[in-house]
């Protein structure tokens, strides 16, 4: 039997790509998996193929007073959420130059603020009872950044640097906290942010299938894992960035810089 056997894990960003996945494959393990997303069409859709029990409530993450009203719904319904998944999230790549203001505020209300959101309104209930896990999807951009990524690594980098400081925080509460750190991945993501589909042309042998990042984050739910960075290649990377910066940054600037 699975360990996130009749777990209430409540999803964010549920209506595509990582969230629908995750999705699925909590439901094959017995877990019941909250679906939330801001299209209603989208999540019926990803509902009528779940053969499993579930719920799906439509929710716009940047509105706070809506955030605490759905996980109240869930909670009086189920008494607890066990796992939050913060995966709602999008990227535009565009230089800074020519990128709006508002448009870095947007990025950052969702992909941050979204994320604070959802925390805020689980962590009381997680306290009392002394365990609870909080999974949070950054990415890799979130640990170096790349040309017209200024904005999307800023969000990311928020999301790290807030689970590595509420970990910390939360040391001995029986709650974890984990970061996923995926580099690109063959999802609707790409939609938006490389609506030319020049950059995907550019990097598509290096991108990972959205089926293979879920079953690592399907992993770190049910091993309690604190951080995971894929792909491993990446991952050897970015440790080599964090000891020498400005060398990396010289030797892989061509090959980093497709957007």
């Amino acid at each position: 039997m699975s360990s996130l056997q009749g777990k209430v894990v409540f999803i964010t960003g549920a209506s595509s790509g990582l969230g629908a996945i995750c999705a699925q494959m909590l439901v094959e393990k017995g877990a019941v998996p909250i679906l939330t997303a801001r299209s209603a069409d989208r999540l019926q859709h990803i509902s009528s193929g779940l053969n499993g029990k579930h719920e799906w409530f439509v929710l716009d993450v940047t509105d706070n007073e809506q955030v605490f009203h759905v996980i109240d719904l869930v909670l009086s319904q189920y008494g607890r959420i066990d796992i939050l998944l913060n995966n709602a999230g999008y990227g535009k790549f565009e230089r800074m130059t020519d990128m709006a203001v508002s448009e870095f505020q947007s990025m950052m209300d969702v992909n941050y603020m979204g994320a604070v959101h959802c925390i805020k309104a689980v962590l009381p209930g997680m306290l009392e009872r002394g365990s609870g896990q909080i999974v949070n999807v950054a990415s890799m951009a979130g640990k170096i950044g790349t040309a017209k990524s200024a904005s999307y690594t800023a969000t990311k980098h928020a999301v790290i640097g807030l689970s590595n400081a509420l970990r910390q925080e939360l040391r001995g509460t029986g709650i974890t906290v984990s970061t996923i750190n995926p580099g690109p991945i063959d999802t609707p993501f790409f939609d938006l942010a490389d609506p030319s589909g020049g950059y995907v042309g550019s990097i598509r042998w290096f991108m990972m299938k959205a089926e293979r990042v879920a079953k690592h984050m399907i992993s770190a739910m049910e091993k309690h894992k604190e951080e995971v960075n894929l792909p491993y290649v990446a991952a050897a990377g970015i440790k080599l960035y964090s000891l020498f910066p400005r060398l990396a940054d010289r030797l892989t600037y061509r090959m980093m810089n497709k957007k």
